[in-house]
């Protein structure tokens, strides 16, 4: 028994699947534990959102100006107007307290209730309705910075999640928000509370429907790992160790090993090189093999080439998606494997961000190296702060140091200063940019163009600004895109550029990309990409 469970234990086909029976195991806790969290948390925030817009809808039907006026017992035909509007809606939306307050704004420690409509039907509550005038302490210094924080205006709304609000009551979320008066100043506030029991019912089947399907799916993987395992790596292992021990004995050619032994490409490559060890594989090394396998090589060499190039610059879409006081999309499509194009867009600090684009002379992997080059220079420089045409003309001095193959780029850098909308933008002989302006259309803005980068040392830049608002859309592109040419040899040009962007000009920043690679792919036809296409498109949003 002793010698059954040592083979066993020394089985490469028992500690494989125990391996990844082990690694689904992990794998089936991980999922749960990250499911749970992740549901929970935009379950809680889309309860948060829904909550505020309910609240904030509430606070329509509240007439700011008169709240000061009902508390004095005046203006009874509208507060009971008002009275019956609130408790309408807190029945239609199922929350179980709709109340407007007026806060001691002193100390914030007190305040008086307005209206209080209650709704114990919703979550089984016994809430006791306030009447008119009903003064009250402020619960805890939660809810005192809140209504501070709504009366000083520093925040739209506040949500609070009482999960254990204590005897006789259930979990519920209240969302404040402010109660304006004709003059725009917080009147009082508006509280919503809402039961969270649809959090919590939702969350148990959740879990057990992820672990589930997880234990189902890691079952049926196990199951096939284990066939696929023993029929693409033990069996076929065995078979060329097998092979290998006995050629070690008898130096005579055997069965012959080929790649259908596995579909695993190291076990075939293993089987493969068996094989031509036993039969001399030198020998079949030969002048047609040789010119494949190098051209497999430099295939493989710009693939990778390429990858890395397309890695080194951002391409995962969207790029901050916590920030929505802009937007940002860019495209690269080399004419061949790999280009001489590139864009960039990062934080330099919390309120500014970089954006470039540029265009290499020449194409193919020198251009693409002095691409990344270029590249690193410009955001590690950008990133240590300071001007554009600072910026440009120290990449420039960089370039043209050891510059011994006499290449250049062209380089458009542009520094956002999100919080006002100014864009201060140098120009290194690239192309200039068009730019929207909400409720207009794009049309170019020309500037004036410094030496391209690296064709001369000690070039000075210009800065120029420009001043983006709200729902002002940005396009910058390489000359690919106006010198794009179809089978007649004519020029797509910056018209149809520009007429294409009029078209979509009302799209995401995403839409308008690929809407004018659209234009430019119906304007080439069949005919060949002879110059790379990049373009990046920056919409300002809600500061």
């Amino acid at each position: 028994m002793a010698r059954k469970i040592d083979k066993l234990r020394t089985s490469m086909t028992f500690n494989m699947v125990g391996a990844v029976v082990m690694l689904l195991a992990v794998f089936g806790v991980i999922v749960s534990v990250i499911g749970f969290i992740s549901f929970t948390s935009a379950f809680k925030r889309e309860y948060s959102t829904t909550t505020y817009h309910m609240a904030n809808t509430a606070a329509t039907l509240v007439h700011g100006d008169s709240l000061d006026d009902y508390l004095e017992g005046g203006k009874q035909d509208e507060y009971s107007r008002t009275r019956s509007y609130l408790d309408a809606y807190c029945k239609a939306m199922s929350v179980s307290i709709v109340y407007v307050i007026k806060v001691d704004t002193s100390d914030y420690g007190s305040f008086v209730s307005v209206f209080n409509c209650v709704n114990n039907s919703v979550d089984d509550t016994d809430y006791e309705p306030w009447e008119l005038g009903h003064k009250r302490d402020t619960t805890n210094e939660t809810y005192r910075k809140k209504y501070k924080a709504i009366y000083s205006k520093e925040s739209p709304y506040e949500t609070i999640y009482r999960t254990k609000p204590g005897e006789g009551l259930h979990p519920h979320v209240t969302t404040l928000v402010p109660v304006m008066d004709s003059d725009d100043n917080v009147a009082g506030i508006l509280c919503l509370q809402r039961p969270t029991r649809e959090i919590n019912n939702a969350r148990l089947p959740f879990l057990t429907n992820i672990a589930i399907s997880t234990a189902l799916l890691a079952l049926l993987f196990g199951v096939f790992v284990t066939l696929y395992l023993r029929g693409q790596f033990v069996l076929p292992i065995r078979k060329v160790s097998l092979e290998a021990i006995r050629f070690a004995k008898d130096n005579k050619k055997g069965e012959e090993l080929t790649s259908d032994i596995s579909r695993i490409a190291e076990i075939s490559g293993l089987a493969l090189s068996i094989d031509k060890m036993e039969s001399e594989m030198i020998s079949y090394i030969d002048n047609l093999t040789s010119v494949t396998a190098e051209k497999e090589r430099i295939s493989t060499e710009l693939s990778l080439a390429s990858r890395i190039q397309e890695n080194s610059v951002p391409n995962i879409f969207p790029a901050f998606p916590d920030r929505n006081d802009f937007d940002i999309y860019a495209s690269m499509k080399p004419a061949k494997e790999v280009g001489g194009d590139f864009y960039n867009f990062f934080f330099v600090d919390d309120d500014h961000l970089a954006v470039a684009i540029g265009d290499v002379s020449g194409k193919g992997i020198p251009a693409a190296l002095f691409m990344m080059v270029t590249n690193i220079l410009l955001s590690d420089r950008a990133k240590m702060g300071g001007r554009p045409s600072e910026i440009l003309e120290y990449v420039n001095d960089n370039l043209c140091e050891h510059n011994t193959a006499d290449m250049f780029v062209t380089i458009w850098l542009g520094i956002l200063e999100i919080s006002t909308g100014k864009l201060t933008t140098a120009n290194a002989g690239h192309e200039d940019p068009a730019v929207y302006r909400k409720g207009g259309s794009f049309e170019l803005v020309k500037t004036k163009h410094g030496f391209v980068a690296g064709g001369m040392a000690d070039v000075t830049y210009t800065d120029h600004e420009i001043t983006l608002n709200e729902g002002d859309k940005l396009f910058i592109y390489t000359d690919g895109i106006p010198e794009a040419t179809d089978a007649n040899e004519s020029l797509y040009g910056l018209e149809r550029m520009t007429e294409a962007l009029c078209s979509v000009e009302d799209r995401s920043c995403m839409e308008i990309v690929e809407g004018v690679r659209r234009s430019v792919d119906v304007f080439v036809g069949d005919a060949p990409q002879f110059d790379d296409l990049t373009m990046l498109c920056l919409e300002i949003g809600k500061r």
